[in-house]
């Protein structure tokens, strides 16, 4: 049996929640998020609870019994409070500004790069080398994360770049001068 699967969601107070056969609606304070639930899956409400039930004892759909009530209890917490990423820019000379909605990104290139906000997510810039990414999907906050990331990776010989806030890289050594036993070493 699925201990994930089998746990109910119970709905907070301002959180609505609307099930029109496979379609799950999560309606709150801070926005609505819709999910299509895998037919092999059943989903109810039960005074003030969520409850997911599954077909059969497949492999498949045991596994996507944990996965449809995570997805569902995920978009119960990102309906009340927000998801959130935070990143930092390591570098001389890097820094983030926010022009409108949009995210620009000055980390050593010869132009500055812009990521656009999608629907849903706002950035926010603090000592202009902090960046939070918040959102109401998780998938989605985790998403555009890893792509503003994915515009400077850090360097693993100097650690240059756009890391998750208490990310640690692990340097590498670099060139070094003669090692003893070494070929061409005298």
């Amino acid at each position: 049996m699925s201990r994930i699967g089998n746990a109910r969601i119970i709905i907070p107070a301002g959180v609505e929640i609307t099930i029109n056969g496979q379609t799950v609606t999560v309606t709150g304070p801070k926005g609505s998020l819709t999910l299509n639930v895998d037919p092999a899956i059943g989903v109810s409400a039960i005074e003030g609870q969520v409850a997911f039930t599954r077909k059969n004892d497949q492999k498949k759909v045991k596994a996507l019994h944990g996965l449809s009530r995570s997805l569902v209890a995920n978009m119960v917490l990102g309906v009340t409070d927000l998801w959130s990423k935070n990143l930092e820019l390591v570098g001389v000379g890097f820094r983030a500004q926010l022009t409108g909605s949009n995210l620009v990104l000055n980390v050593g290139y010869s132009h500055p790069v812009e990521v656009t906000a999608p629907e849903g997510i706002t950035f926010e810039v603090t000592d202009n080398t902090k960046i939070k990414v918040s959102g109401t999907d998780k998938q989605l906050v985790g998403q555009v994360s890893a792509n503003i990331k994915k515009v400077r990776v850090p360097d693993v010989y100097k650690g240059k770049g756009i890391r998750y806030e208490g990310e640690y890289i692990r340097k590498k050594a670099g060139k070094s001068a003669k090692v003893a036993g070494a070929p061409g070493a005298k």
